[in-house]
């Protein structure tokens, strides 16, 4: 099982990125986790560049995605929703229409803040976003409130609370991916 971790900020210090890393350690057994960090290289979104021959940056996005069984998107919460750069990402990842590496895949939402809520707007809204990409979003959300007090200085996931909640949810999306993969 190969589950692709998608943290929606590009800032190397992102809690967001901490989390995604924490999911490499709290897998499931037999699962290969593989965190992408290149959204800053992804350019914005112009049908006119898509086609045949799209950027490089995204030809791998689309691979990638496309490769693993799962995937996890990871957002922050700017300004009440979503990243800009996950946004374009996944508008990236929706085309082309019918052959979109996130068709049909089967995929959960997270999100870490410092604030109180843990990006519960931004998941509500990655949510919506995905499912009409046409992914398959699971039920369950993984907010992750107060990340300063969650992480060490060194992106370390100190809370035993968080980490047993972020293994259940990767058990779960496991789980459901293995599921859709059996009905195949």
């Amino acid at each position: 099982m190969r589950l692709l971790v998608v943290p929606g900020s590009l800032r190397l210090g992102s809690y967001n990125v901490a989390l995604a890393q924490a999911a490499r350690e709290l897998a499931p057994d037999g699962v290969e986790v593989d965190v992408y960090r290149d959204l800053g290289a992804v350019p914005p979104y112009d049908a006119d560049a898509d086609g045949p021959a799209p950027p490089a940056a995204v030809r791998e996005l689309r691979e990638r995605i496309a490769e693993a069984d799962a995937v996890l998107f990871v957002t922050p919460e700017y300004n009440g929703s979503v990243s800009g750069v996950l946004k374009n990402a996944i508008d990236w990842a929706s085309r082309p229409p019918g052959a979109a590496a996130l068709t049909g895949k089967t995929v959960a939402v997270a999100g870490v803040t410092t604030g109180q809520y843990g990006a519960i707007w931004a998941q509500q809204d990655l949510r919506r976003i995905l499912g009409i990409a046409g992914a398959r979003v699971i039920e369950g959300e993984l907010p992750v409130a107060r990340a300063q007090d969650v992480f060490d200085g060194e992106g370390r996931l100190l809370d035993d609370g968080v980490a047993a909640r972020l293994r259940q949810h990767l058990e779960n999306l496991v789980a459901e991916a293995s599921r859709v993969a059996i009905a195949a």
